[in-house]
């Protein structure tokens, strides 16, 4: 019988003193033997054994594509769990991380019978299947932004859901191929990152390897063949330098905890070979030595004897001890030629920097003594999670659900670039950081207003990228502000961000008072300041989708709204019992006029004149889509009779209208449908100013292509140090579709202004 599978065994073996054949997890003896023990009351094991019941009668009749029973995939993540240390909330919440998602228990059920903690955990790594989207990445997105703000709240989540993600990579071989590659990518780029930014080694080289396996299968099993038939000339030449330093260590009085090969794993091999351009064969350092000792001043001893017994190899020396990265790990590394001489790479560490290595922030659930509860709380707080707190300031900057996607894969590479202050404390940043990313991490302020940089007391540009080592000191002036070239050279998602939120607030007030000056030229200067401040034009507001009067000041100032329009709407709420006696009026005129239109029009005229005509309202007549609004099926329209065209169809705020004589204005609306079961397509012109970087357009163009929107022409004007314009001519069904491109658009960070073009007049 297989334990892990067998569900009500498992159940039976946790409240049960009773002696089993089949061999069980080492989790699952420690609670059994916690449960039998007559000294111990333990409310951690009833909960872990409640939790393991209550998983179990939900998921009964539930399989996995394996054919196994479900519930044999929450036991093995709590067993993951388990093996980190994570505490009874921890593991209770690994049995029940999928009852909301698949089952109609409620979170709120669940806290009632678990507990806050427990509820938190699971709702924190539940995904929104029960939710509509419009797109994939965007359910993708939200998922991530949701599990980011549970960790904010408690780090525990995110250990959950990498053992979670672990099991199911282990069992992906059971899924259609797309859906492998599908899962792995997201692994690769999300999840391994995450786990080594927690530290948890452990965890972080097995997703990359089963990730690697899925994505690039060829090459994977190339190299695992190729590294299992060195297996034995590594091994002796393994052995021989661990003899050799174990003996140079006895003879020195080091105490040593641990001194053995390492072999490298697989992904990390393939890495090496593709940013060294080098053949596997070129690849000597399959595997390393680590060295584990008693103390800290061990380490450094034992590296004097190391690079006394094997010559170093010049500019691969790393202490990680004295800096330690950002996710806490420490060790020395060092690469020497060793035996058969060729090179061979050593880790130096004590045995809790190892633990800290292998299991990160889970080292103090499993190896230190805190004086609480092992469900102790890691939160955005701590100091060591500055990186999260970092990603929760700027992700509800970006709407856009793809970008928002980038910004992470970004954000969650390791950082390796370590530069100091004046002050001399340490900042981490990517590879590649320049001052400008430096004084940006340091505040907001800081960056907007860099006037210069030093760098180890040397004036330097700003476009200079920072080494290691490296002394930092940023100058600033009230009157210094971003440049869009900045844009060219900064490598952090934050200063990126940062610079693209400055540009449009420093645009947006601009767009304000420009857009105030043009409403004042048409409803008068005298008591703007009061009519601005009033509820009448909040509602104006409202009524043009925006939610407050400086929303529709910019969006006047860029021309998105015209200044009839906002005029119009005023009168409308001032003198709204006027307005509705002039429909009345134009309603009592509606026969009179149409009987007064010819009716020799010839029916095979545009868009055709009988009840399959996309308008209602003027059966029978020649019309046409006035090219001053071009209104869109879904936006409210008048007719308006004219000498020679017959009908033009107008929106109801187009300023052209509020121009015209009252008798020569009609009612009409749009057909739901044109009667032939296809929908006409029309023409909208758009122009979008954006900051002028490399793939602007491509990416835009991408956003209408997931829309399955024509495009009828298409163009790009750019001037050095301005921002670039882009027309687009492109073919809709309706408002609404139009609308959510609008909406598409708009949520890029690089997209300053968006307007819909008309270009005659009636």
């Amino acid at each position: 019988m297989d334990a892990m599978s067998s569900t009500r065994a498992l159940l039976y073996a946790l409240k049960t003193p009773t002696e089993y054949n089949t061999p069980l997890p080492q989790w699952l003896k420690d609670c059994i033997e916690i449960a039998n023990d007559p000294n111990q009351d333990n409310e951690d094991v009833a909960l872990i054994a409640d939790a393991f019941q209550f998983a179990y009668e939900l998921h009964e009749g539930q399989y996995r594509r394996s054919g196994e029973p479900y519930i044999a995939h929450p036991v093995a993540v709590a067993g993951l769990i388990r093996d980190l240390g994570g505490g009874s909330a921890m593991i209770g919440a690994g049995f029940l991380h999928d009852i909301v998602e698949d089952t109609e228990v409620t979170c709120e059920e669940i806290e009632e019978r678990f507990g806050e903690s427990v509820r938190h955990l699971v709702e924190g790594v539940t995904k929104l299947s029960k939710f509509n989207f419009s797109s994939k990445t965007e359910r993708q997105a939200e998922n991530f932004r949701r599990m980011f703000l549970a960790m904010a709240k408690d780090i525990r989540v995110i250990v959950v859901k990498l053992a979670d993600r672990l099991h199911n990579m282990r069992t992906l071989q059971h899924l259609k191929p797309e859906k492998q590659k599908q899962i792995a990518l997201e692994t690769r780029e999300i999840f391994a990152p995450l786990a080594n930014r927690l530290g948890i080694g452990s965890f972080k080289w097995e997703l990359e390897d089963l990730s690697f396996k899925y994505l690039e299968p060829e090459a994977f099993q190339e190299i695992r063949e190729l590294v299992a038939d060195r297996r034995t000339d590594r091994e002796k030449r393994i052995q021989t330098v661990t003899e050799a330093l174990q003996k140079r260590f006895d003879q020195g009085g080091i105490e040593v905890e641990e001194l053995k090969g390492r072999p490298k794993h697989l992904y990390g091999i393939y890495q090496k070979m593709q940013q060294q351009q080098k053949t596997f064969a070129e690849i000597y350092d399959l595997a390393g030595v680590r060295v584990i000792l008693k103390t800290r001043e061990d380490c450094y001893r034992a590296l004097a004897i190391i690079h006394d017994e094997f010559k170093p190899i010049p500019g691969r020396f790393k202490d990680y001890i004295g800096l330690p990265k950002p996710n806490r790990y420490q060790s020395l590394h060092t690469t020497v030629i060793g035996g058969y001489g060729k090179p061979i790479e050593m880790q130096i560490r004590t045995l809790e920097m190892h633990y800290i290595a292998e299991y990160g922030i889970a080292a103090h659930w499993l190896y230190k003594e805190t004086g609480g509860t092992s469900d102790f709380k890691f939160t955005a707080e701590d100091e060591k999670f500055t990186w999260l707190r970092q990603l929760l300031e700027w992700q509800n900057d970006l709407k856009d659900a793809q970008e928002y996607i980038e910004s992470i894969r970004d954000n969650l590479f390791e950082d390796d670039v370590f530069v100091f202050t004046p002050q001399g404390d340490v900042v981490a940043l990517s590879r590649g950081a320049t001052p400008v990313d430096f004084a940006y991490h340091i505040h907001t302020e800081v960056g907007n207003h860099i006037k210069g940089a030093r760098v180890n007391g040397s004036w330097t540009v700003l476009d200079t990228a920072l080494k290691n080592g490296d002394i930092v000191e940023i100058i600033t002036s009230k009157n210094s502000h971003p440049s869009l070239d900045w844009l060219n050279f900064v490598v952090t998602p934050s200063a990126r961000n940062r610079i693209r939120q400055w540009y449009k607030r420093s645009h947006r007030e601009e767009n304000i008072t420009r857009g105030r000056s043009m409403v004042e030229k048409v409803v008068g200067k005298s008591g703007s300041d009061s009519l601005f401040k009033s509820d009448r034009m909040q509602r104006v507001a409202e009524r043009c989708n925006h939610q407050s009067v400086d929303d529709l000041l910019a969006a006047v100032g860029y021309g998105e709204i015209t200044t009839n329009s906002v005029a119009s709407k005023l009168r409308e709420e001032s003198l709204q019992e006027e307005a509705v006696e002039k429909t009345d009026e134009i309603g009592n005129l509606e026969e009179e006029t149409i009987q007064s239109l010819p009716t020799t029009t010839s029916r095979n005229n545009h868009h055709g004149t009988t009840s399959k005509a996309p308008i209602a309202g003027v059966e029978g007549l020649m019309y046409h889509r006035a090219g001053c609004c071009s209104p869109l099926p879904g936006e409210p329209i008048v007719g308006v009779v004219t000498r020679t065209k017959g009908v033009s169809i107008h929106r109801q705020d187009c300023s052209n209208v509020e121009n015209t004589e009252s008798d020569r204005v009609i009612p009409v609306d749009w057909n739901p449908t044109n009667g032939n079961g296809r929908a006409p397509t029309y023409t909208v012109d758009l122009e979008i100013e954006v900051i002028d970087r490399v793939g602007i357009f491509r990416d835009i163009l991408a956003r209408l292509s997931d829309q399955h929107i024509n495009l009828s022409n298409a163009s790009v004007k750019t001037g050095k140090g301005k921002p670039a314009l882009i027309s687009v001519s492109m073919e809709v069904k309706d408002h609404q579709q139009m609308q959510y491109c609008f909406n598409q658009i708009k949520q890029m960070s690089d997209v300053l202004k968006l307007r819909r073009v008309h270009h005659s007049h009636e």
